[in-house]
């Protein structure tokens, strides 16, 4: 059962707290599906937007994925919604063959890069989403399920880049049952889409579990608290990981590290200048955390073996497009040669 306060609409006042942020944009694409937290999204919005002598253009825009026989007919409600609430509107589809396999991931970046570019189509800076509370508590479930390190754990920011637009997601804080009481108490359908509930997809299956880890305490709130502690943390080892980078490029310039200077370092910040350097200067994509672990792991066996006077011992390892090696009193990181063929 929710709580009182969880199940109360959200105020025009307090929608102005939530979009105060974006005042200055010169325009803002909403991200409108058709369901609860997004038809909330395009309301409030509206309604803001109205109550401003001067704000953002709004752009509502609908993408259809094509997947469902319903979705061109909830992209026409969205329109006809749009068109009474005086917001600019249009339907982009996902066209062509879609994946067997991965579909959801699929679906989400044929979706953004949709956004953006109607975004830069219509010279907006920001895309809103309607990401709530509990989109942000279940998405910390499914990256522990995943065995993400800190930054996956702090989950969705509210803001981020993406495609050369900014994502903002105003209801971050925000229970989706406040949004659902809100169209209730307005009068405003929303679509139902059946996929968010098909157990087929990972984020439904774990949205089954979310009641039982509510009455153990780890509820919407509770973990939505966690990934916003657990960003603040990450932003700050990474304002100590610039430090660390600052400091071993005074010592040494060259693509790599002071070997000496490195292991005199904690092993997170080593772990993240690692994986920086890697990222920074590998040709195949980012490096996976795991690997990155597992590498540093075997780089201080070498230094422990250095140390303990079994050998000038070396290492050379390839990880994600990136040779790294040790050896000289020093740690190379130097872009991999192409693969054969």
């Amino acid at each position: 059962m929710p709580k009182p306060q969880q199940s109360s609409i959200v105020t025009a006042a307090e929608a102005r707290q939530l979009f105060a942020d974006w005042l200055a944009a010169p325009a803002v694409v909403l991200a409108v599906s058709g369901g609860p937290d997004s038809i909330a999204l395009m309301w409030l919005a509206a309604r803001w937007r109205r109550a401003l002598k001067k704000g953002p253009r709004l752009i509502a825009v609908t993408v259809d994925h094509d997947l469902r026989p319903e979705s061109a007919r909830e992209a026409r409600g969205v329109a006809q919604l749009a068109k009474t609430l005086g917001v600019d509107h249009t339907t982009k589809r996902w066209t062509g063959e879609k994946p067997k396999t991965g579909l959801p991931s699929a679906a989400r970046d044929a979706r953004y890069r949709l956004l953006a570019r109607e975004a830069k189509r219509h010279e907006a800076s920001h895309i809103f989403t309607a990401h709530t509370q509990d989109d942000q508590a279940e998405t910390v479930v499914m990256r522990m399920s995943r065995g993400s390190g800190l930054a996956g754990l702090g989950a969705m920011a509210r803001e981020s880049a993406r495609d050369g637009v900014i994502l903002a997601r105003p209801f971050l804080g925000i229970p989706k049952s406040r949004l659902i009481a809100t169209l209730a108490k307005a009068g405003i359908a929303f679509a139902d889409d059946p996929t968010n509930r098909d157990p087929r997809f990972t984020r439904p299956r774990l949205r089954r579990l979310m009641p039982a880890l509510a009455e153990e305490g780890a509820d919407a709130r509770n973990l939505a608290r966690l990934a916003s502690r657990l960003a603040r943390a990450n932003a700050a080892l990474e304002i100590m990981t610039d430090g660390a980078e600052r400091y071993l490029a005074s010592i040494d310039e060259q693509s790599g590290f002071d070997l000496a200077a490195f292991v005199a370092l904690s092993d997170e910040i080593r772990l993240r200048l690692l994986w920086r350097a890697i990222n920074r200067t590998g040709h195949e994509g980012p490096a996976e955390l795991g690997k990155v672990e597992a590498l540093l792991l075997a780089m201080d066996q070498v230094v422990r073996g250095e140390s303990a006077g079994t050998g000038a011992v070396r290492l050379k390892l390839t990880l994600a497009g990136a040779v790294i090696s040790i050896g000289k009193g020093r740690i190379d990181v130097l872009p991999a040669p192409p693969r054969r063929r």
